[in-house]
């Protein structure tokens, strides 16, 4: 499982578990508050009718006085209200009223008068002086039907004259409880769809920066250059860190690999002088001391030419740009470079011819001369004597071609690589494998590509290095 499904997982269980418990406990609380202060609200009702009943029900008059005429008149009372965007058509309260035994005198409703309600709930406490309310059932299995009783004295000189009790129907403030447990499940409902599309964007962000990170991390290991990714954050941090990690271990490798290399490469011409210095210590020949001093000289060379091409490759491994004022030209490129590789060619017979006309880019001229002077090194190196080297330039593309032995194939992804190099056509291997891979960091600095290939048989043999920019 990918990364960033394993967090979305995770994030939306997280998430949808906090908002069902959350979201839960708020309905759940919901029914209880609205109950509640129904409640507060009877118990304010039923004492202010008790006090209201009161002179009726000491005077033995309650069922003809005036309070049991003012309550009929509010149960048939027409009402039309609009409350917080719900209408209200009904009056909803019923009133009756018990004597100090329990026995109802007066039923809002007609109902219930002459029945003994001492046993309810209700009444019972009220005529013992505690709080009387209770909570009834008309369908003992729906919850919805439930009728909520609350009670008050009717008091006259401290003494209990009898019990009035409020009821109201659970299922007239039902509706609002709907519409509040409605709201309350669409708020969560986007909430959720908020925090969902939150948690989208911080995976896919995470997700995007570790990518960035592991792409820049595997093209480290492929040994190829790009910048540290701008990430904020820790990850960022992560990414610096990374970079300084891999320029410490980058630098310790380059340098033993360059000792390694060096001794390596050093050995044969080093051998070879001292040799020849053992030699001309002793009583030699004029013309045999001639020879091991040139040997001496030519190995001097190969060594300075090791040296310096070391240097150059050094230096370009570590620059980051290209030093570009104005646009170069890639024919006057190849012509620079021609015209320093004119004399080394003379000294083998071997022509050099440049067709076509490249293109113009933002390239650095010496760089380029640079690359294209060191494929004609090459050329000339294995070209036949009396053969030739052609040039040709195509928009953003410079072929050196030679006509010389070409290269095993096995060998050919390994050209480029420092210090390796395969032997001249005479059976040499004086070649140090550093002048192709100088072309090739110069193309890396370029953005472009060097590539090798062997010449088709049926047409001769040959090798042909292709200069890819850019343009």
């Amino acid at each position: 499982m990918k990364l960033g499904i394993r967090l979305l997982f995770v994030f939306f269980l997280l998430n949808g578990l906090a908002a069902f418990f959350v979201l839960r406990v708020f309905v759940v609380e919901i029914r209880p508050s609205v109950r509640e202060v129904m409640e507060d609200m009877m118990v304010d009702t039923a004492n202010i009718l008790a006090e209201l009943a009161s002179d009726d029900l000491a005077a033995g008059r309650l069922t003809e006085g005036r309070f049991a005429a003012h309550v009929r008149n509010y149960a048939s009372r027409p009402v039309d209200a609009r409350i917080w965007g719900l209408d209200k058509q009904s009056l909803d309260f019923r009133v009756y009223v018990t004597d100090a035994r329990g026995l109802v005198l007066f039923d809002s409703e007609n109902t219930a008068q002459g029945q003994d309600y001492s046993g309810w709930r209700d009444v019972a406490r009220t005529l013992r002086g505690e709080y009387g309310a209770r909570a009834t059932r008309t369908v003992q299995t729906d919850e919805r039907t439930s009728v909520m009783y609350v009670a008050a004295p009717v008091l006259r000189d401290g003494a209990i004259l009898g019990v009035l009790t409020v009821a109201k129907p659970q299922s007239t403030v039902q509706r609002f409880v709907d519409r509040a447990e409605r709201k309350v499940l669409l708020g969560g409902l986007l909430l959720l769809a908020l925090s969902a599309g939150v948690g989208v964007a911080v995976t896919l962000w995470v997700v995007w920066s570790i990518r960035k990170l592991r792409r820049y991390a595997l093209n480290v290991q492929a040994g190829q250059k790009m910048d540290v990714p701008l990430v904020p954050g820790e990850l960022g941090e992560l990414a610096q860190a990374m970079e300084a990690m891999r320029a410490r271990l980058e630098g310790r490798d380059y340098i033993e690999g360059y000792v390694r290399a060096l001794t390596h490469e050093l050995k044969s011409p080093v051998a070879a002088i001292r040799g020849a210095a053992e030699l001309l210590q002793d009583d030699l020949p004029e013309a045999d001391r001639a020879v091991f001093a040139g040997q001496i000289e030519q190995q001097v060379q190969r060594i300075q030419r090791l040296i310096d091409r070391l240097l150059e490759l050094s230096k370009l491994e570590q620059r980051q740009s290209l030093l570009v004022d104005a646009p170069t030209s890639l024919r006057d490129c190849a012509e620079a470079a021609i015209a320093e590789a004119q004399a080394r060619a003379r000294q083998k017979n071997v022509a050099i011819t440049l067709q076509g006309d490249g293109g113009s880019g933002p390239f650095e001229a010496a760089l380029v001369a640079l690359a294209i002077g060191n494929l004609l090194d090459n050329a000339i190196d294995f070209s036949p004597v009396g053969g030739s080297v052609r040039v040709d330039l195509a928009g953003g593309r410079i072929s050196v071609t030679d006509a010389g032995p070409g290269v095993p194939d096995y060998a050919l992804p390994r050209l480029g690589e420092r210090f390796f190099s395969t032997p001249r056509p005479n059976g040499e291997r004086t070649g140090s494998g550093l002048g192709l891979a100088i072309v090739r960091q110069i193309m890396a600095l370029h953005h472009g590509n060097l590539n090798i290939v062997n010449l088709d048989p049926a047409a001769g043999p040959g090798l042909r290095a292709e200069l890819n920019f850019a343009i």
